[in-house]
This record gives C-alpha cells, sequence and structure tokens, in this order.
C-alpha cells in the first residue's frame, strides 16, 4: 500500500471558500433586516406564505442534495457501473405522489408542522411521537452531515478539520437565526447554483484531460462499467431496476412526501398550484443530478481505470477518492478545486440549514405551542430564534461526538434511512385508511422502529463480523450502503437464509419495507381495538384513494371501507382550516393556532384573497382533489 497522499489548497481557492461562507451569510442578513424582519412566526418559520415556484423548487432539490451524496455517488459509479442511475427512474412516482396526495391535504389544513396533521387525523400523542421520532432523526444526521465531507477534506488536503466544521456550523447557525426560511430558501438557490458549477467544471476539465467524452464512453464500455437493465427481483441484490426504481418510490417518498424540511417549502408556498409545480420543477433538476454524479464516477474511471487511488493506497476510503480525483484533476488550475470544495460544502450547508429550521419550527408548534397557548407573538418568534440558536449548537456538539464515534459514522447515516421509513408509514396510514385508530398508530410507529432498527443494526453487526471487513469504511450515501470492494462483489458467496436472509436486504427496500411494518401492524392493532368511525375523523385528513382503488365493489361495501369525506371539502382554505382546527379544540387537542396566528392569517395580502376566491368557484364546481390541484384558471392573470 502506497503512502496517503496529501495535494494541498492555494489561497485563491480559500478565498472561494469564504466567498461562499461570506455570500450566505449576507443572504441571511439581508432577509434580516428587510420586509418584515422576521418579526412574526409565520414569517420566521414559514417565509410568510409568499414564495414563488423557482426558489422553493431549487431549495426542495439543495435539501437532500447533501455533500455525501455530492461524494457518493461518482465512487458508487466508479466503483459498480452505472446501475445506479435508474434510481431516476423511481422520481417519476416519487414526486408526483407528493404533488398530487400530500401537498394537496396538508396545503388545505393550513399547517405549519407536517405533525400537526397526526393530532387533527388521530390524537396529541401520536402528534407527540412523530416529533419526537422526527427530531432525534435531523439531531443525528445532521452532525455526521457536517463532519464527514470536513473530514474528507482534511484527510485528502490537510484542510483544517474543525476550522471548516467550525466556520459552516456558525455560519449556517447565524443566517438561520437571523433570516428565518425565506434566508434558508435564497441561500439554498444560491448553493444549487454553486454545486453545478462545481460538479460540471470537474466533467468538463476531467473529459477534455482523458481526451474528451467519446474517450471516456470507449473507456467505460470496455471497463464494464456501463451498466444494462438488470431486472433481477431478488430484493437482496444491492442495486438492480426494482430496488433502485421501486424501493428508491418509498426512499423518495419519506423525503419529499412527508419530512417536515420539504412539508415546511410547500406550505411556504404562495398558491397550492405554486406548490405542486415546484414538485413538477424539481424533478428534471433532480435528473440533472443524478446524471452529472454518474458522468463524473465514469470520468474518474477513464482516469483511473482499474487501478484506483483506493487500491494504490492514496486515500482509505471512498468518499475520499472523489476529493483526490478532483485535486489531481485541478492541480494546475488554481481555484477550480475552491470551487468544488464550495459546491460540496453548498451541499452540507443547505442540508443543516433546513434542519435547524424545520427542528426549530416542530418545537415550537409540536411541543411549545400547544403548552402555552397564550404565549404572544413577540416571545414565540424570539423562542423560534432562540432554538434554530440551540440547534445550530447541538449540530456543532453531534459533528463531536461523529468525530469520536469514527466507524459509527456509517450507523448514523443509516438511523436517517431507519426512522424515515416508519414516519412514512404512519402518514400513509392515516392519510389513505380512515379506519385506523390512534392506538393503532402508535403501536403500529414503535413496531416499525423496531423494525428497522432490528434490521439495521443486524445488518451493521454482521458486516463487521462477516465477510466485508470493517476496514472498509464507506460514508458513501445517506443510508446503510452495503457497498463492498468490486472483488467481493464478483466473488460468489453462498445466499443467506433466515435471519440473516433479512439483515442482507438491500438498503434500498429498508423505507418500503419498514413503512409496510408500520401500515400492516397498525391496521391490524385498529381492526382488534375498534376502528376509528366516519363521524370522529376530522373532515379533509383522509385522502380517498380507496375509493378509487376499490372501484369494483358495491357501494355499500365501499361506503364501509372508505371515507366519503370527499377532499375537495377543502378547497376553502377559510372556512377548511377554521372547521379541522373548530373539532380539535373541541377535543381539547392543542393543534389550535394562538390567537396571534389568526390575526395573521386574516391579514392576508389581495393576491392570498383572490386565490381563495378562485378556489371557492373550484369548490362549487365540485372538480376531484386531483384534478383541483393541477387545475389551470387564470391565476397567471392575477
Amino acid at each position: 500500500m502506497g503512502e496517503v497522499v496529501q495535494m494541498h489548497f492555494k489561497t485563491v481557492d480559500y478565498v472561494i471558500f469564504a466567498l461562499l461562507l461570506v455570500a450566505s451569510t449576507g443572504i441571511g442578513l439581508f432577509h434580516a433586516f428587510s420586509g418584515g424582519r422576521q418579526r412574526t412566526t409565520q414569517e420566521f418559520l414559514m417565509a410568510d406564505r409568499s414564495m414563488s415556484c423557482l426558489p422553493v423548487s431549487l431549495s426542495l432539490l439543495a435539501t437532500f442534495q447533501s455533500a455525501v451524496a455530492i461524494l457518493g455517488a461518482p465512487s458508487e459509479v466508479y466503483t459498480f457501473g452505472t446501475q445506479y442511475w435508474f434510481l431516476g427512474c423511481s422520481y417519476f412516482l416519487g414526486l408526483l405522489i407528493p404533488a398530487h396526495v400530500f401537498i394537496p391535504v396538508f396545503y388545505r389544513l393550513r399547517l405549519s408542522s407536517a405533525y400537526e396533521y397526526l393530532e387533527l387525523r388521530f390524537n396529541k400523542t401520536v402528534r407527540i411521537c412523530g416529533t419526537v421520532t422526527f427530531i432525534f432523526q435531523m439531531v443525528i444526521y445532521m452532525g455526521v452531515v457536517l463532519y464527514a465531507p470536513a473530514l474528507a477534506l482534511n484527510a485528502v488536503t490537510g484542510f483544517d478539520l474543525w476550522g471548516a466544521v467550525l466556520a459552516m456550523g456558525l455560519v449556517c447557525t447565524v443566517y438561520t437565526a437571523l433570516g428565518g426560511l425565506k434566508a434558508v430558501i435564497w441561500t439554498d438557490v444560491f448553493q444549487t447554483v454553486v454545486m453545478f458549477a462545481g460538479q460540471l467544471a470537474v466533467i468538463v476539465v476531467g473529459a477534455t484531460q482523458a481526451g474528451g467524452m467519446a474517450e471516456v464512453w470507449r473507456k467505460a464500455v470496455n471497463g464494464s462499467r456501463i451498466s444494462g437493465l438488470d431486472l433481477d427481483p431478488d430484493p437482496l441484490q444491492r442495486h438492480t431496476f426494482w430496488t433502485l426504481g421501486v424501493g428508491g418510490i418509498f426512499l423518495m417518498l419519506a423525503l419529499y412526501g412527508v419530512n417536515q424540511a420539504q412539508v415546511q417549502r410547500y406550505l411556504s408556498s404562495r398558491t397550492e398550484r405554486e406548490a405542486v409545480m415546484s414538485c413538477y420543477v424539481v424533478f428534471p433538476c433532480q435528473q440533472i443530478v443524478l446524471c452529472l454524479g454518474c458522468l463524473m464516477g465514469l470520468v474518474m474511471f477513464a482516469r483511473y481505470g482499474e487501478n484506483s487511488p483506493l487500491d494504490k493506497g492514496h486515500v482509505k476510503t471512498n468518499d475520499q477518492m472523489v476529493l483526490y480525483f478532483v485535486m489531481d484533476v485541478f492541480q494546475d488550475l488554481p481555484g477550480l478545486a475552491g470551487l468544488f470544495v464550495a459546491c460540496l460544502f453548498s451541499g452540507a450547508l443547505s442540508t443543516i440549514s433546513s434542519a435547524f429550521n424545520s427542528l426549530a419550527t416542530v418545537t415550537m408548534e409540536d411541543l411549545i405551542k400547544p403548552q402555552f397557548p397564550n404565549m404572544t407573538e413577540a416571545k414565540a418568534t424570539l423562542l423560534s430564534k432562540g432554538l434554530a440558536l440551540v440547534y445550530g449548537l447541538v449540530c456543532l456538539a453531534m459533528a463531536y461526538l461523529a468525530s469520536i464515534m469514527g466507524s459509527v459514522l456509517q450507523a448514523a447515516f443509516s438511523i436517517f434511512g431507519m426512522v424515515g421509513g416508519p414516519l412514512l408509514g404512519l402518514f400513509c396510514l392515516g392519510m389513505f385508511f380512515p379506519w385506523a385508530n390512534p392506538t393503532g398508530a402508535v403501536v403500529g410507529l414503535v413496531a416499525g422502529l423496531a423494525m428497522a432498527f432490528w434490521i439495521g443494526i443486524g445488518s451493521f453487526v454482521m458486516r463487521m463480523s462477516g465477510s466485508v471487513g470493517p476496514d472498509i469504511n464507506t460514508t458513501a450515501l445517506p443510508l446503510f450502503d452495503n457497498m463492498t470492494r468490486l472483488v467481493n462483489a464478483t466473488t460468489a458467496t453462498p445466499r443467506p437464509t433466515g435471519v440473516e436472509a433479512l439483515y442482507s436486504l438491500s438498503y434500498m427496500w429498508y423505507s418500503a419495507h419498514n413503512s409496510t411494518t408500520v401500515v400492516v401492524v397498525g391496521l391490524l392493532v385498529s381492526l382488534l381495538t375498534g376502528p376509528m368511525k366516519e363521524k370522529d375523523v376530522t373532515p379533509g385528513t383522509v385522502f380517498p384513494v380507496l375509493g378509487w382503488l376499490l372501484f369494483f365493489l358495491p357501494e355499500r361495501y365501499r361506503d364501509k371501507l372508505c371515507c366519503v369525506t370527499p377532499l375537495s371539502t377543502l378547497a376553502k382554505p377559510k372556512e377548511s382550516h377554521a372547521q379541522p382546527y373548530e373539532m380539535a379544540k373541541k377535543d381539547g387537542n392543542g393543534a389550535a393556532y394562538c390567537k396571534e396566528d389568526t390575526v395573521t392569517e386574516d391579514k392576508e395580502t389581495e393576491s392570498d384573497r383572490a386565490q381563495t376566491e378562485d378556489e371557492d368557484l373550484e369548490t362549487r364546481m365540485d372538480l376531484p382533489s386531483c384534478q383541483l390541484a393541477g387545475h389551470t384558471l387564470q391565476e397567471t392573470a392575477l
């Protein structure tokens, strides 16, 4: 094995990195001292519900395009070939379903936190269970997302490890705590542009040095890195068309359907139509990001062939390999390495700023406001800013813990994947099955989490003690990634049986498996403890999907099985959010807004009123809900 090679930054690279931090802080400060100056929780946490489609869609894209994914995708393609590209097939349904199922329900209920929905649909206990699970998931994830790229950068370039972590953590905390959601969304837009620029620069320069894209493609074909369609239905295979194209849908739904960081962006849109459109705009952007990652992997292969820097011992892990490649390609081009590092840290900044903001929102809306319903708006806003600040400091503490844990870094990523599935299952249980009751929801969530941790920890332990040695420490993708060396992948191993087969399940199926566990257990427990009656279900919290799927049944059976409350009753935002909230108040639930919030709601802008009238008109026409969501009226004329 060779020595670990360090290639050092030049002054201009540090300048470009510093410019990224200064620009991000500048955007935050601009939003702190302009507009409403973040004086209300509505403005600080929800951007005054005034965002347009483009910034929201770029922000949606940036939030989960973390630094770990920027480093992970190219090394995945370099090692295993382009099979990973088929993940793009899952984006169709993975974004269409949130656009036409989750967004209409959340938007018409005028929520601030996705977990408010759980109280309206079930009860307060389910809401708190969901909130606590989400906080646990995000707190662990954000520390690692900050630390992992800084560690890789330090190993390859000698860039000061804690200097990078502290600079990013503090800059991000400052602009999130001062500028609120508006600042987070606009910095995401800026950081998305930087991410695209950094990746494009690497591909263009790398391909030119390798002799052009045609030569890159020729070498990839000769090296068997261009994968065909693998239709093997075996769920234990790491990446096949089915694991990526179908398992990926559940992963996308957990990220884009019910994750608070994303739901908050939908709800900050001016109108429901803009929220739906932002989902459509994310789709081509996601495909471009995926293609850039794959192309970078192929350009790496064209440069190194089978003699990877990892095998030569120049670097120790897969995620360092991409940085080594970037430094190698740009060694005679000062400034471009700095651009890629700025691109990398844009990924980290956009992810952790969303985490801070969404954590501040759920803590405020789900844990504090219900306990102190008479809190003044000024106090609530100050407390929200304080929470964003506290979560920023917690993130730095988690980054420090990640540095102590070392090899457990991989496990921390997997927790994000393990917890996302059960939360998706909990929302699906409430939204699609009207007879699911609160007991079923809580038992289902616990069963889903238990199953998730059992499989996740079991597979981690099995890999550490089994054929895959503990020295292969990959932090390639933000989920459990049972990545092995290509040699291990090609040698024939006996097919695992029993519990081992469960532990060997492809990480792409985790979300699907765990969310299905929640739904199945939740429905069984609900049926055993007495299903929820239709009159007890808050109007507008159930999406009538069963009515469409069971169209072949006689009507009397359908009425028993399906909640006949149509979603279109919710098309009048004014009355609709009054109605469920009135019901919620009667039940003694804490979902009601503060007095000040309702005042803010009443002071809607002229354009919002016009939008409400349009939606009233749509309701009178009694359109089906899906048609409503994408229906084009003369909104553009407003």
